[in-house]
């Protein structure tokens, strides 16, 4: 696998840890675990996720992470105590990706990783928190839901093809920018229209 795939693969990976670490960190062990997932040659790194204890553990995590992502209000203050988690867990996913003797390229692993992850992250929190204001509560399992399925086969194309790995991420990245610009814009919108005198 060469320099572009294994970044492709490890921004792949810190990118949808930012919205969901634990089911990532899960996915990736269990299908490391079962062979479900050819893995490269170098991805052995990655193999203490497939650590029965680690798998356990973040198996308990990614359902308390389901089950509080449904329910209105529980997910922004689940995601507000993920805004440190998330973006740590992220970049030591992809500093576990990369080429352990290559000292440089870990720095870039740790430092992009935990910025992508943070990226998705805020774009998430962002859009969970304006997705909350609405009175019905369909909206908010259908996001999630959403994002459940989107992280699961992301991932899952990202590990079993690492070509295509570049391009989830790429496309990933730039998601979550346009989210984030939407939402600044909207809340400039707001902020505008509070501003104005009755």
């Amino acid at each position: 696998m060469g320099a572009s795939e294994i970044l492709g693969v490890a921004a792949s990976v810190s990118l949808l840890s930012g919205w969901r670490l634990y089911l990532c960190i899960f996915a990736t062990g269990l299908a490391m675990r079962g062979g479900w997932i050819a893995m490269p040659e170098h991805l052995h790194q990655l193999d203490i996720l497939a650590n029965p204890w680690v798998i356990g553990v973040a198996g308990v995590a990614a359902v308390a992470e389901f089950l509080a992502d449904k329910v209105m209000w529980v997910d922004t203050l689940w995601d507000t105590v993920h805004t440190l988690i998330r973006p740590v867990g992220g970049a030591l996913l992809a500093l576990a990706i990369v080429d352990p003797h290559d000292q440089a390229w870990q720095v870039v692993a740790l430092i992009l990783g935990g910025g992508a992850s943070l990226l998705t992250h805020s774009a998430k929190a962002g859009t969970r928190a304006v997705v909350n204001t609405s009175p019905e509560p369909v909206s908010n399992l259908l996001v999630s839901t959403g994002e459940d399925v989107a992280t699961s086969g992301l991932l899952f194309l990202a590990l079993a093809h690492p070509v295509a790995a570049i391009g989830v991420a790429g496309v990933l990245a730039a998601g979550a920018v346009a989210v984030l610009l939407l939402l600044r814009k909207l809340l400039g919108k707001l902020m505008g229209r509070a501003a104005k005198p009755s």
